[in-house]
């Protein structure tokens, strides 16, 4: 087993059909862009009836069909958000949790210390965050999940990662292992993925492999390390 492996994400989840919600970051091969990606898949008719709407380079998380809606709480949210010289991303609204506590001062993982898995048993699925710093030309990234402890939810596993610009090294974290009743959460470390310099290529491998039936939205960024310049993809499936 090679455990520096770089994997091509779009061989990993082509024959997956259910991976959740998941966050690549990462920097392009030639070294000049940082790059990440969120998107997300849904099964139900509650978690499908959504979009991402796109604001001066922040995302959210909004219903296709408003008078559709069941439960707002879990699926409606700030998904990237910028703060000072980072810019946080996550598949819920610790978002906010992270920009907040962050503008009093705290820690990514400060701020996470605060939060826990989602109360959705009997998936009890797990938070997943994070959070690309940049600074005087540079950048480095953090990861996080948060995750139940056992099947009954009664306590919450915190683990960061932490990661050095590499050129052509990307990490994907994503919620869920593959499709199930209840679903199993996420095992290990993020996995090692490759980055391309082609934001569409990168958006192409991603979405067309993501299974068809379930994925929902997608978006991808990437930063011009030297001037913070970006340029971005959204997709939808609801249109």
């Amino acid at each position: 087993m090679n455990i520096y492996k770089i994997n091509d994400i779009g061989e990993l989840i082509k024959d997956n059909s259910y991976v959740g919600r998941g966050i690549v970051i990462g920097t392009t091969e030639d070294g000049t862009k940082a790059v990440a990606a969120y998107f997300i898949m849904g099964r139900s008719e509650n978690s499908r009836n959504r979009v991402f709407t796109e604001k001066d380079g922040e995302i959210k998380t909004e219903p296709f069909d408003a008078s559709k809606v069941e439960d707002p709480s879990l699926i409606i949210y700030n998904a990237v958000r910028k703060s000072d010289d980072s810019l946080i991303v996550t598949n819920g609204d610790q978002t906010d949790t992270i920009f907040d506590l962050m503008s009093e001062g705290k820690s990514f993982k400060e701020a996470l210390e605060t939060r826990r898995f989602e109360p959705d048993a009997p998936n009890l699925t797990p938070r997943i965050s994070g959070i690309l710093n940049f600074k005087d030309g540079g950048f480095s990234y953090e990861m996080s999940i948060l995750k139940s402890i056992d099947e009954q939810g009664s306590d919450c596993c915190r683990y960061t990662f932490s990661y050095p610009s590499k050129a052509g090294l990307g990490h994907f974290i994503h919620t869920y292992v593959c499709d199930g009743n209840p679903i199993p959460t996420f095992q290990g470390e993020p996995e090692r993925v490759k980055i391309p310099d082609s934001i569409d290529e990168f958006t192409e491998t991603l979405w067309n492999n993501l299974n068809a039936d379930n994925k929902i939205s997608l978006y991808v960024r990437y930063t011009e390390l030297a001037t913070g310049e970006f340029e971005q993809r959204l997709i939808n499936k609801n249109k």
